[in-house]
């Protein structure tokens, strides 16, 4: 059996053969669940048979299914256990929103464009306004953009 734990950003690895498992009672899944540590719920099982418990309409989970299995029952599950979740994601990560990675190129053309479109909307009051020296410059800044962009 291989255990890690990640505490304040060390990783600590376990290596157990099959009989000091079962000597720590890791084998044993009413001893050792996943949840629990996930959870860091010390509370014993009757405090979380309590009536307040929440359940999932859609398919009946429980909080303590999710203890005993260390698994949610279906997708609406994430929304009634949210609160669990998010505070489980938020110690095992940076964040609960996944912001996933952009090409560097991608980016810098989101930059461009974005710039673009501003620079267009300052010369349209610019025009309106009749600022025609600033409304040039904008003009030229527009076209030297667009020419980074395009090449």
């Amino acid at each position: 059996m291989h255990l890690t734990q990640i505490v304040g950003g060390k990783v600590q690895k376990v290596h157990l053969c099959e009989n000091c498992a079962k000597e720590k009672g890791v084998s044993d899944p009413s001893v050792f669940s996943l949840a629990d540590l996930l959870l860091g719920d010390s509370r014993d099982e009757t405090q979380l048979l309590s009536k307040n418990e929440p359940t999932c309409p859609q398919c009946g989970f429980t909080q303590s299914d999710f203890k005993k299995t260390g698994r949610l029952g279906c997708p609406h599950c994430y929304e009634v256990f949210s609160e669990i979740v998010d505070s489980m994601l938020r110690d095992m990560h940076k964040g609960v929103l996944h912001k996933g990675k952009m090409p560097a190129k991608f980016l810098r053309h989101q930059f461009y464009q974005r710039r673009l479109e501003d620079l267009q909307e300052s010369l349209r009051k610019a025009v309106t306004e009749e600022r025609y020296e600033e409304a040039a410059l904008l003009r030229d800044e527009i076209s030297q953009l667009e020419t980074q962009l395009n090449g």
